[in-house]
């Protein structure tokens, strides 16, 4: 066992000792239970129910711990997944969804989640979430991989490396729809007026046909490879109505798009874009707002923006709408990796491919860019 890994298992035997991990919600337990109480395997076919009932309750659970994502990260990329999960009397008392990336350039990880903004594990208390922070890491090691990452939005681990660069922006949403209108810092609302103006007009779409069509327009113009069409199909086809397609057009002509999860009472923008028209008109500002009084009007809760890398014009643009960023708690367990893997558009390493890629036809792109982004994770 190597420093990296000894510091790592140090750490979660001493972590957080008597935190209530459920976050209030101790299921009645009359007595504090031991690793030894806790059985963690891996998800089957037959346990897929049950995974997402514990989900759908546990208080801080993501979209991102559903079990379809096993699916779509398998069926999408390739890649080996590794669902674990805890149970204690026949009970679930924790799971954590992880995935495993190989790949010769970015390098061998397993994280929970791939793909996903949220992640790291979910425990009714210190036994379920030590138990699986343990067959977690012993997993890591007995697959050799470079980290073990956990994409948490609370840190867990104090003495794990962390990665301070992304930041998530959620914000309530009003009840009253022109209460939401109001909340928008006065140029932002400008923006979403001057689309309602140009006559925008917001559809939901059952298919990711013209959905595509927004979302890789806009990534192959920032220079990033796009996810392939069939990663979006299988979004669509595994989370149903829980995943939706909201497509603005003018004059029945696609202007942008966006693919939302939603999750309780929440909605995750998680995927969009525009075509180049639709900066004239305010596209991408009226595509957000049309989602926000869809949301509002189904009686949702909370509006999340998604996680953005600070520095970034994404970062800015949800900033002008009035959200305040809150930290990522991004945690790493260094395996047979010197260092916190550095695999973002940030990293001056692939500033010269971002600048050739927005050279690339489109056309081309599309082909070659789901070969690239699956191991990007």
């Amino acid at each position: 066992m190597n420093l990296a890994e000894h510091s790592c298992r140090s750490d979660v035997l001493a972590a957080n000792a008597g935190t209530n991990r459920s976050g209030g919600a101790n299921r009645g337990e009359d007595a504090a239970p031991t690793e030894a109480n806790v059985a963690v395997r891996m998800l089957q076919a037959n346990d897929l129910a049950r995974w997402d009932a514990y989900v759908n309750v546990h208080p801080d659970a993501t979209f991102f711990h559903r079990a379809g994502w096993k699916r779509v990260i398998e069926d999408a990329f390739g890649h080996r997944t590794h669902f674990l999960l805890a149970e204690r009397g026949g009970e679930v008392v924790g799971v954590l969804p992880l995935a495993e990336i190989k790949s010769r350039l970015f390098g061998h990880s397993l994280g929970s989640l791939p793909f996903c903004a949220y992640g790291g594990i979910l425990a009714d208390h210190d036994a379920a979430y030590r138990a699986l922070d343990e067959a977690a890491q012993a997993l890591a090691r007995k697959r050799r991989v470079g980290a073990l990452e956990y994409r948490n939005q609370a840190a867990q681990h104090a003495h794990w490396p962390t990665k301070d660069l992304y930041v998530t922006f959620k914000k309530a949403i009003e009840p009253e729809i022109e209460a939401n209108m109001n909340a928008i810092p006065r140029k932002q609302r400008a923006m979403v007026r001057k689309g309602i103006k140009a006559g925008l007009v917001g559809e939901i779409d059952a298919d990711t046909t013209r959905f595509f069509e927004a979302y890789s327009t806009s990534v192959h113009r920032l220079g990033t490879p796009v996810f392939s069409r069939t990663f979006f199909r299988l979004l669509k086809d595994e989370f149903g109505d829980d995943c939706e397609v909201l497509t603005i057009t003018l004059d029945g002509k696609v202007i942008s798009s966006v693919m939302s999860f939603y999750f309780r009472d929440e909605v995750l923008p998680y995927y969009g874009g525009g075509v180049d028209a639709a900066r004239a008109v305010a596209g991408n500002d009226f595509m957000y707002w049309d989602l926000m009084r869809r949301a509002c009007e189904r009686g949702l809760k909370v509006f999340d923006f998604g996680r953005s890398k600070r520095g970034t014009g994404s970062f800015d643009f949800k900033k002008n709408w009035g959200f305040e960023p809150t930290p990522l708690h991004y945690e790493y367990c260094l395996v047979t990796d010197a260092d916190v893997p550095e695999i973002n558009p940030l990293n001056p390493k692939y500033r010269l491919f971002i600048q050739a890629w927005k050279k690339m036809p489109r056309a081309l792109a599309n082909v070659i860019g789901p070969h690239i982004v699956k191991n990007l994770g």
